[in-house]
């Protein structure tokens, strides 16, 4: 990687975009380094020059390298939370029948197993962040992760009658398992498919949640 000090040489140029076209160019770009090489082994200059813009174009768009890197934590974060939304919102719109409960942790487990799936390596940047020394940059980088369990915080305690503490801890154990499988996939390559991962998840982690329903909740059989 390079040092950042010498801009003498000149790069080759990109063709011209329009400003939001550009900018997704270098979020992607960025995307791919911060994943492969961490923050602190990517410069700015390795950036611009993967780009193919130069360093004024560059800082116009982000001031920093942790603007940007932060900008792009946040796109994944994003994705992620809109998989997650999409997995409890039956269940929060209703009717609730007799299986859904199921159905909407299998829907939890497979949004994390298949966000790990398309988003690769770059998935670390939210899950194994290697910027973590500041509480303020550590509470940005873990946002989506933390709004995502309150999500399922919130569906497990309606189903369960638990305390948001103790559904707090549901959703975040279940989080880690599917995290976790999710990873493993990505790291230790396997016969084992991303929907076989979610079946196998989802059948452990049910076994366990279904045991705590309470027996008051009301169902619309169909």
């Amino acid at each position: 990687m390079t040092d950042g000090t010498d801009d003498s040489t000149p790069r080759p140029r990109s063709p011209r975009m329009a400003r939001d076209e550009r900018r997704a160019q270098v979020l992607r770009v960025a995307q791919e380094l911060f994943s492969s090489e961490g923050f602190h082994h990517v410069s700015m200059d390795d950036i611009a020059e993967r780009a193919e813009v130069s360093k004024p174009v560059l800082y116009r768009h982000f001031p920093s390298k942790l603007d940007l890197y932060l900008a792009v934590v946040d796109q994944n974060g994003a994705d992620l939370l809109v998989a997650v939304e999409k997995a409890v919102a039956g269940i929060e719109q209703g009717p609730v029948r007799r299986g859904d409960g199921r159905d909407v942790i299998a829907a939890i487990v497979q949004a994390y197993i298949m966000f790990v799936e398309g988003a690769g390596e770059s998935s670390a940047l939210l899950f194994e962040s290697d910027v973590t020394h500041d509480a303020d940059v550590r509470a940005r980088v873990e946002h989506a992760s933390s709004e995502a369990a309150g999500r399922i915080t919130a569906v497990l305690s309606q189903v369960t009658a638990l305390p948001l503490d103790d559904a707090g801890m549901l959703a975040v154990s279940l989080i880690a398992m599917a995290q976790g499988a999710a990873t493993h996939r990505l790291r230790q390559p396997s016969d084992v498919g991303p929907e076989r991962t979610v079946e196998l998840v989802t059948q452990l982690a049910w076994g366990g949640v279904s045991a705590l329903i309470r027996p008051d909740f009301v169902y619309e059989d169909a």
